[in-house]
């Protein structure tokens, strides 16, 4: 049995493009836990609020508009597949996937009534514990009582590359400066909001994936969570 203190939660934080979602679904599968992609989350939200033209500087008809919003995660056809996201009944699964949608989810992110609600949200979804969580400020803000905490960092050249080559699998055009540019923007921006910056937790394991492959990433994130195991 986990200490009442320690939730049976593991937490993976880090910028864009470390491949967070990847490992995550792969971390979640060896384990038997859920993945709770809090980022597809984050875009849908954006996603919703750009569908209604809300101004993001009124919070007020930002929270009006979420006030009864749906979202709900669906499972991956396969492992290496994102997951799928239902907004308000509505499939916006391959929608909220874009790089253009990264930079909205960034901004909304940066929203008090935004993060409040999916906080509220994504807290509820991990009372039960057995869940694998990524995002930014989940070892921070969301879980921070959870049993293992990982931060995932790379450079942003090659979170950048690994970017255009998975868009180009999916027949995408890709303008590699624009995309570094969106790339290290969205870093400033994360970690510079006043609301619940990207920061590394105290006590979370740091990992550099740019020098590992996932399946190393994987095998040294497990063997961290073995050793800690109550």
């Amino acid at each position: 049995m986990f200490p009442s203190h320690k939730q049976e939660v593991v937490t993976i934080d880090g910028p864009s493009g470390v491949g967070k979602s990847t490992i995550s679904r792969r971390i979640a599968s060896s384990l038997s836990f859920t993945y709770l992609d809090t980022g597809a989350m984050y875009r849908a939200v954006g996603l919703k609020l750009k569908n209604d033209n809300i101004d993001l500087g009124d919070e007020g008809a930002v929270r009006e508009s979420l006030m009864n919003v749906s979202l709900q995660l669906l499972p991956a056809n396969q492992g290496s597949e994102d997951v799928g996201v239902l907004l308000d009944g509505d499939d916006v699964s391959q929608e909220i996937r874009s790089p253009e949608m990264a930079m909205v989810a960034s901004a909304v992110s940066a929203i008090p009534a935004v993060r409040q609600k999916l906080t509220v949200m994504q807290q509820e979804i991990g009372k039960k514990g057995r869940i694998v969580a990524e995002g930014r400020d989940i070892g921070t803000v969301v879980f921070p009582n959870a049993a293992w905490k990982f931060y995932l960092d790379a450079a942003p050249e090659i979170r950048m590359q690994r970017r255009a080559d998975q868009l180009r699998l999916q027949g995408k055009q890709v303008d590699e400066e624009k995309l570094l540019a969106m790339i290290v923007k969205r870093d400033h921006d994360d970690q510079n909001r006043t609301i619940a910056p990207l920061c590394k937790a105290e006590d979370a394991h740091t990992i550099d994936t740019g020098v590992l492959t996932i399946d190393g990433v994987v095998e040294a994130m497990l063997r961290e969570i073995s050793r800690h195991s109550v």
